[in-house]
């Protein structure tokens, strides 16, 4: 018999907040994370907003500052994040555990881009200073598996360490990796999710060269992010880290844990189709195979978290896919609109508040959807809504090279 996931701890840095309740009550409260950018001067750039962390402070990541110049703000993010996770779940010992328990600890935490302002940096360094004067600590600041690696070894867990890299799908794909361990048996307990910080020169002169970005508000940056909205221009880059733990159901109890929710159903496909564009057909197979993973029908669902960045080309086809999935009438919202799009990390923090909607029986608005693209045929949330009677929910993820995942959550 397949063995039942559940979710015991949740941390959260995002451009909402620096803790999961923080982010929850301002995503709740209808704010905005985007803001003009600080990060660096983008006085030049066709976009010149974003998703920023504010006032971070890396001491929360429980680094020794020493140790801090050699992470890049990425890794710095997902620790602090880790952290809340842990110590919700009851884990920030995990180190003097046993070690049977630190070996059937996985860690599964990936980054859709990793490291790229300490490659901004040595590229300077190389460029002004020439190559000798580069920091030893270069390499392993910006290596994208080396959150997932400090992660294991300031908690000691010695299970599987995987740090998978599939664009905006990243952290989507390492929950429902981790729910496979554990149905496999490999793990008791896996530390999943990601950790983005790519609010820097070079990825937001990439993406404006795509144009793929929002440029028409940056005068009124927490209007920016618009899905569904026929005033959609672009998706707003947006940075942080959310990390979930999840445990078996018989691991969790035998420990006393508090259970949060249950990972239930997890399904992946490619399009094969287009490199940014997607086919449609392929989110609708992972949400399919998502739901059937789960043991559930459409009707089981009462709330979709869509992956719908705000892109004139990408809402509207994942919005007639959700419709063919689960019906017209199932609430459907984007909390991209408040955070911006985390890439890699987009998943992670999205499982986070399907989490807490189903704690708290409240579904999130997509905010500035002020005129509806009537093509985004699903019944959209334009204020937060009470929900008594929510069990399970559906959060997609697709990203840059036509991979998909979708997870089903359900309440404790």
């Amino acid at each position: 018999m397949k063995k039942q996931v559940v979710i015991t701890g949740i941390g959260v840095v995002s451009p909402l907040g620096l803790t999961l309740s923080s982010s929850w009550n301002a995503l709740i409260a209808g704010r905005s994370g985007i803001a003009r950018i600080t990060h660096f001067d983008a006085g030049d750039y066709t976009a010149q907003i974003a998703g920023e962390v504010k006032d971070f402070n890396p001491e929360t990541t429980g680094l020794h500052p020493k140790d801090l110049k050699r992470a890049d703000r990425f890794i710095q993010l997902g620790l602090a994040a880790a952290r809340e996770a842990m110590g919700q779940a009851g884990l920030l010992g995990l180190k003097e555990m046993d070690e049977g328990t630190r070996q059937r600890t996985a860690t599964i935490i990936g980054t859709g881009i990793g490291g790229l302002s300490s490659t901004e940096e040595a590229i300077e360094t190389i460029t002004e200073s020439g190559p000798r004067r580069l920091s030893p600590f270069f390499i392993p600041a910006m290596l994208p598996n080396l959150l997932a690696g400090q992660v294991s070894m300031m908690y000691g867990a010695q299970g599987a360490n995987v740090c998978p890299v599939s664009a905006c799908a990243t952290s989507a794909h390492a929950l429902g990796w981790g729910k496979r361990l554990i149905e496999w048996g490999e793990a008791d307990i896996v530390i999943a999710g990601g950790s983005e910080a790519a609010v820097t020169a070079s990825a937001l002169g990439g993406f404006a060269a795509m144009r793929a970005l929002s440029t028409r508000f940056n005068d009124t940056p927490e209007q920016a992010s618009r899905p569904f909205d026929n005033g959609r221009d672009g998706f707003v880059m947006g940075e942080g880290a959310a990390i979930l733990i999840l445990e078996s159901e018989d691991h969790a109890k035998a420990r006393g844990a508090k259970i949060l929710g249950r990972v239930a159903g997890f399904g992946q496909t490619a399009d094969a189709y287009h490199l940014t564009m997607p086919s449609g057909e392929g989110a609708v197979r992972a949400m399919q195979l998502a739901l059937a993973d789960a043991g559930l029908g459409a009707a089981d669902i009462g709330y979709v978290n869509a992956h719908a960045t705000s892109t004139p080309g990408g809402d509207n086809v994942e919005a007639a896919g959700i419709a063919s999935v689960v019906g017209q009438n199932v609430p459907v919202s984007s909390t991209k609109s408040a955070t911006g799009h985390l890439l890699g990390a987009a998943g992670s923090l999205e499982a986070a508040f399907c989490a807490q909607a189903l704690l708290s029986k409240t579904l999130p608005a997509t905010l500035n959807l002020t005129d509806p693209d009537p093509t985004c045929t699903v019944r959209h949330i334009f204020k937060p809504e009470s929900a008594p009677g929510l069990k399970a929910v559906l959060s997609n993820s697709f990203g840059f090279g036509g991979t998909n995942a979708a997870l089903v959550l359900t309440s404790a």
